[in-house]
Formats: C-alpha cells, sequence, structure tokens
C-alpha cells in the first residue's frame, strides 16, 4: 500500500494536518461503516482540496464550506435513483460490497470507496464515467490509487492534461 509520504514527495507538503476524530466518528456512526486508514490519513493531513484542478476531496469537518458528510449524503441520494443504479457494478450504501461515492471529478467521472465483502479483504476503488454507463474497479487501496492518479498513470482520469509539470493542489474556497 502506498504510503502518505510518497504521496506527499509528488503532490507537496500538507497544510490541514487534522488531529480532532470527531468529525470522522460522526460520519461512521451516521453512515455505518469505518472509512479505511489511508483514505482518513490523506484527507485528515490535506482537508478539502482540488487536485491538478480536476479532483475534489473533502474532508469531514462540518465547519467546513466543502465537507465530505454533505457530500456523500447528497450522492448517496442521486446514486440511489433507480435510472442512475443501474450505472454502477453494485448500490451504493455501506453494507460489504456496496459502494460510497468520496470524490469527484470535474471531467465527469464520479469516485467511490467499495467496501470489502468481509473485514479481512481490503478496499477498493470504482470510478464511474458519469456521462457514460462505464465504470472501472481498481483492484488497489484509496492510496495506491491516488498515487497512481499523481503519476499519471491510466486510473479513468484525465491527470497529464491537468497537470503537465507536477501534480499540485488548493484548498477548495
Amino acid at each position: 500500500m502506498a504510503t502518505l509520504p510518497e504521496i506527499t514527495a509528488l503532490l507537496g507538503d500538507p497544510r490541514f494536518n487534522w488531529s480532532d476524530p470527531a468529525p470522522w466518528i460522526e460520519l461512521e456512526q451516521e453512515l455505518g461503516v469505518e472509512f479505511p486508514a489511508d483514505f482518513r490519513e490523506f484527507v485528515d493531513a490535506y482537508g478539502s482540496i482540488e487536485v491538478n484542478g480536476q479532483l475534489y476531496l473533502k474532508h469531514p469537518a462540518g465547519h467546513l464550506l466543502h465537507n465530505l458528510g454533505e457530500k456523500i449524503r447528497g450522492d448517496l441520494e442521486l446514486w440511489r435513483e433507480e435510472d442512475m443504479a443501474e450505472f454502477l457494478p453494485s448500490p451504493v450504501g455501506a453494507n460489504p460490497g456496496e459502494l460510497i461515492p468520496v470524490a469527484s471529478v470535474t471531467t465527469g467521472e464520479a469516485v467511490f470507496l467499495r467496501i470489502p465483502d468481509n473485514p479481512s479483504s481490503p478496499w477498493r476503488i470504482v470510478v464511474q464515467e458519469f456521462d457514460s454507463p462505464a465504470w472501472t474497479l481498481y483492484e488497489m487501496t484509496f492510496s495506491d490509487w491516488l498515487l497512481a492518479y499523481l503519476k499519471g498513470r491510466d486510473v479513468t482520469l484525465c491527470s497529464r492534461n491537468f497537470a503537465p509539470d507536477r501534480p499540485f493542489y488548493e484548498f477548495l474556497p
């Protein structure tokens, strides 16, 4: 599994550095699922950001204008609609095998964490192309997927067009 220092080496030093677990605990209790440690670690380090002018990631702290809890609640509602559910490999929700929407992309993709089928299995990433029925399951952790994205590898996001020199991030307003 990729580490935060590997990601930081490409993306730059984090400046959010959140240490209070309360927002995570509240969101996890609401949803009934515990987020993977690598996802929490990255989001706690960087906060609510836009990566490469393209990928939006949000932190669950309630005082933020852009927070993860609001994003997930809105996206769960959207993806549970009958005409949207057919575009995913499994339902959205917090049960084993289901998908939790955690990021969005300016080019139309939605990024989901796939809940493991059992506690000993790893979390996976699903990227859905919003303007088509296409989706891709990545047999990798969030940190591995993010590191691949930052390195310009094909993880269904057109990253090379957005960060030709090197990866970068900005805080969401």
